[in-house]
This record gives structure tokens, sequence and C-alpha cells, in this order.
């Protein structure tokens, strides 16, 4: 199975509820196939501060082991060279088999310290699948991604502030 670079996006909500909306824009972006949804975790907290959480992805169960194997291949890799990579596969892929999920639910309470009473969390593992198609043609071509990093419209705001100060 063939994956598409993965981001983690973590948003948080002052008004802690949730009206299907993004939901809606994450299911047309699959349907386009821009983008799959490997996990979505939202994370509510009750003004007694109670903890609420609800899972939601875009994997079947034997999709969900494929990415956990792959994950897991690759840190057994950094960890232990070309030995750790299938012991960290199967460590991967057993672990999404345990609990049904890629993002691991007893790590809520990470999330739920961070965000206060009667607020929420959204917690997204993005499957970029538009990118799969300009990753081969780069390899194809001999390229190396050299840099990878995401640029925000505050960003630019921000660089433009520093260079109007100069």
């Amino acid at each position: 199975m063939e994956f598409g670079p993965v981001q983690m996006l973590v948003v948080g909500f002052d008004n802690g509820k949730f009206s299907g909306e993004i939901l809606a824009e994450l299911r047309r972006l699959r349907e386009h196939d821009v983008v799959r949804l490997i996990d979505l975790l939202f994370v509510a907290k009750d003004e007694d501060g109670e903890i609420e959480a609800v899972e939601h992805n875009d994997l079947a169960q034997d999709e969900a082991e494929a990415f956990g194997a792959l994950a897991g291949a690759l840190m057994g890799m950094g960890a232990a060279g070309e030995e750790g990579i299938e012991a960290g596969a199967a460590l991967g892929a057993a672990a999404v088999e345990d609990r049904g999920s890629v993002i691991n639910p007893d790590n809520v309470w990470y999330v739920a310290d961070a965000i206060r009473p009667g607020t929420s969390a959204g917690i997204a593992l993005l499957e970029h699948r538009w990118a799969i198609p300009l990753r081969d043609s780069i390899e194809r071509a001999g390229g190396d991604t050299l840099v990878d990093t995401w640029i925000h419209p505050q960003d630019l705001v921000a660089a433009g502030a520093i260079a109007g100060r100069g």
C-alpha cells in the first residue's frame, strides 16, 4: 500500500462544539483524492473538566494496520537500522490492531491538559494523496527533498513586519 506525506494537525475550538462542517469538507477532499483522513480524534472538556473523546477515520482496518506497520518499520529503522524494520513493522501493525485506531486514545490526556474547560480540540492525521504523483515524478527525475515545510499566511505577514522594521 502506498502512502503520501502525512500531516498532524491540532486545532483548538473555543466553543467546544462541532457542527459537522469539518467532516463534510474532509469527505469532499477524500472524494477528490486530495487527502485521506488517517485518524481524527475530537477531545472536548466540559466546564467541570470531564473529557469526552470521539474518533473517526477513512481507513479500513487492514489499511490502518498497513499504516501502523509502515510507521513502525520507519521507527524501527531509525532505532536499530535495517534489523529494526521488521520488528518495528510488526509492533506498529499490532498496536493499531489492538486499539483499532492510529492515534492512541490513552494519550488523550496530553491534549486534555492543554485545553481549557468548555473548549475542545481536534487532532487529525491527514495523508496528502495529491502529493504522491509529485513525489514519484521527483524520484524518477533523481531529485531529493532538501526542505519540506508549511508556510502559512501569518508567516508571510510576520516576515513582512520584520522586513518593514529594517
